[in-house]
């Protein structure tokens, strides 16, 4: 099941099951793998909607776009968990976290969890010249890179903005030969090396789990 599988309602967001007592609020950029591990894991009583993806572009937009979401749906639920991680807002989503009663994943970004926070932050120093993608962007990239980026319309600012890279790293969700084509693609374009690394679904699949725990969902 992918979201586009997923029925949308009228603001886009896929819709909650009537009998679900557990809301996971993510960023749309896990959608894909919030519902394979719903499917996977048989969790009936969890339901899912998702912020677009897009807000990235834009993270001072993040924490009022997920309050006002929480305050949509908290009435409908015993739980609400937020799949985003600090996602450039410097500590903004924390605090609206503990101001709202909810958790979310711990580190910085989706790189980061899907790694494993641990992991990530070992091999941090040494990959500082690195551009990650990850199943989403890879699938996405003329739309969540090349286009707001405007490299659509200016390729000469390719240089600029990846001047200091060295590498692009594709942390892979899936074994999947035709997501591999398209990160070694867009490699290709921004002329950086090319490595894919295996993550499977990290800390992500840790923090689902223990959201799905029925001691957890009251």
């Amino acid at each position: 099941m992918s979201l586009s599988d997923t029925a949308l309602t009228q603001d886009g967001l896929p819709p909650t099951q009537p009998d679900a007592r557990v809301l996971i609020l993510a960023c749309g950029a896990l959608a894909n793998e919030i519902l394979a591990l719903i499917k996977l894991n048989g969790w009936t009583h969890i339901s899912l909607t998702c912020l677009p993806a897009i807000l990235h572009n834009t993270p001072d937009r993040i924490p009022d776009a997920v309050r006002a979401a929480v305050e949509k749906h908290q009435a409908d639920f015993d739980r609400i968990f937020l799949a985003y991680a600090d996602c450039g807002t410097g500590g903004a989503l924390t605090a609206l976290c503990d101001e709202m009663g909810i958790t979310m994943i711990k580190g910085p970004h989706c790189y980061s969890f899907f790694e494993g926070n641990a992991s990530f932050a070992i091999r941090a120093e040494d990959e500082i010249d690195t551009f990650y993608l990850t199943d989403f962007l890879a699938r996405g990239f003329e739309s969540f890179v090349i286009k707001p980026l405007g490299l659509d319309r200016h390729p000469e600012l390719r240089d600029m903005y990846f001047t200091h890279y060295r590498r692009l790293m594709y942390l892979a969700q899936t074994d999947d030969p035709a997501l591999d084509t398209m990160a070694r693609a867009a490699a290709e374009r921004l002329g950086l090396a090319y490595e894919r690394r295996f993550t499977g679904f990290g800390d992500l699949a840790t923090a689902l789990e223990d959201v799905a725990r029925p001691d957890q969902a009251t």
